[in-house]
């Protein structure tokens, strides 16, 4: 079995690695039975690595310096991106010992509801999913509400209908965001300890990205997260996020905004300002909870991270109960055209933007590739050849992944940390990532290293020229 007929399923155990010169994924099993190894992982049978005996075990000490070198490398590329999904909500809520609360499970309709499960059905199975969701069904629902509000100028009956309908969308979206909110509620109600160690991983998390210097491009970090949770960690992380909203009671979603930035002036210092450090730009690509539409207007609300309902929040001035259903949530779609409605458009257009330049690097994190909207602007990245793509996952369950690594084609220009080793928060964190720090320090070490020892000679070697009496050559 050589490593392309590996299956595209592979089991919960299998690790997946593709990184540095690798021509094909690596896949690793764990050992079970007696061994006299004390690593925990092994090649799969069949499975050919150039770097690797088919008889060695490996784990963290032996992976550490074949990863991290690479992705520490990677990270210093001219423009950075991260992409993040849902498998960043579900880590942390594992590391904070609760469970998720928020269910995709699909709803019930009263009045069309075997046509809107048969297209969403339909667009699930496009998608590369077996089953549709509540999001494929509320993104059909719409569609059909769109078709309904036509034909009801002119026949009252099916204007009652699309008005039952409205009603009946609008308690689906919002059981749908109190179930997020609740989700969030669970985690920062847990154990205070738990919940420490969770957002401590947050923050390293983000800050390996993050930290960047200010001479170089803004790392970007997109989400297609409804939940605040990356906001909240980048507040502890003293992480300034620079998004398209501008103002501080109710910011307002402005198209103009994008290249707004951070600057300072060093004391006694004359010359062009300097970038601050630990900025970074955030876009959240399919909406938030705290997203909502008045008078035309893309509106963020303070609803805090947890609250328990969202509906005292819009009982402020100005917001009334029609505005409260144009709550900014936007479900996965399979079809490119639904992202060009207003503010979708601005979002994808800085995503596109943002990767599709070369020297470019973008890292997935808990993204199963089932956003094909999404899926065809990597794909245009890649066809850039100082392009790379670098995917994280705790798993593979649906095989979309490894279908999409062999559609892309662009091994050399791909990254694989697949796995429940490879790809679990804390493991990634505590082994893997870069330093969440601006690491002039070690840089500087090295070159102190490099310029001391440049003949070649190791410390032993130059104690002995001097026992010696020799002559030691710098």
């Amino acid at each position: 079995m050589s490593n392309d007929k590996t299956p595209m399923k592979i089991n919960s155990d299998t690790q997946i690695l593709k990184c540095r010169d690798d021509k094909t994924p690596i896949y690793l099993t764990p050992i079970t039975e007696p061994s006299s190894c004390t690593e925990p992982f092994k090649l799969l049978d069949g499975c050919k690595c150039d770097w690797l005996k088919e008889e060695d075990c490996l784990g963290p000490a032996k992976l550490r310096p074949r990863i991290e070198p690479w992705l520490t490398a990677l990270f210093q590329s001219e423009h950075l991106s991260l992409l993040m999904g849902s498998g960043l909500s579900r880590a942390l809520h594992q590391i904070a010992d609760v469970k998720d609360i928020a269910t995709m499970d699909s709803a019930k309709f009263t009045n069309y509801n075997s046509e809107i499960n048969a297209k969403a059905k339909k667009s699930a199975s496009e998608a590369g999913r077996d089953n549709c969701n509540i999001e494929d069904q509320i993104r059909v629902t719409n569609e059909l509400l769109r078709g309904l509000e036509i034909l009801a100028e002119t026949d009252e009956a099916i204007d009652k209908k699309a008005a039952s309908l409205r009603t009946e969308l609008k308690c689906v979206l919002d059981d749908f965001a109190e179930s997020i909110l609740k989700d969030e509620n669970e985690l920062i109600t847990s154990n205070e300890e738990d919940l420490e160690q969770a957002f401590n991983y947050l923050v390293s998390f983000l800050m390996s990205f993050a930290s960047r210097t200010g001479t170089r491009d803004r790392l970007q970090i997109f989400t297609t997260n409804y939940d605040r949770i990356i906001e909240a960690g980048a507040e502890l992380a003293g992480l300034h996020l620079l998004d398209r909203f501008v103002g501080s009671l109710a910011p307002i979603f402005r198209s103009s905004r994008l290249d707004v930035d951070m600057h300072y002036n060093p004391p006694g210092i004359r010359g062009e300002p300097r970038y601050l450090e630990g900025v970074a730009r955030f876009t959240k690509l399919h909406g938030s909870l705290d997203w909502i539409d008045i008078g035309k207007n893309i509106r963020r609300i303070g609803l805090p991270l947890g609250a328990e309902s969202i509906d005292p929040y819009l009982k402020a001035p100005g917001l009334t109960d029609a505005d409260a259903l144009q709550l900014m949530i936007y479900p996965n779609s399979a079809k490119d055209r639904e992202t060009a409605a207003y503010p979708y458009v601005d979002l994808f257009r800085d995503f596109a933007a943002a990767i599709c330049r070369p020297n470019s690097t973008i890292i997935s994190y808990g993204y199963s590739f089932c956003d094909e909207h999404i899926n065809r602007v990597i794909e245009d990245m890649l066809t850039i050849p100082s392009t790379h793509l670098v995917v994280i996952a705790h798993g593979d369950p649906l095989g979309r992944i490894m279908q999409t690594y062999k559609k892309l084609g662009r091994n050399a220009q791909i990254t694989l940390l697949i796995g429940d080793h490879l790809g679990d928060f804390q493991t990634l964190v505590d082994n893997y990532l870069p330093k969440p720090a601006i690491d002039r320090t070690t840089f500087r070490m090295v070159e102190i290293l490099n310029s001391r020892w440049a003949t070649g000679q190791t410390e032993s070697q130059e104690k002995k020229n001097d026992s010696d009496g020799g002559e030691t050559v710098v």
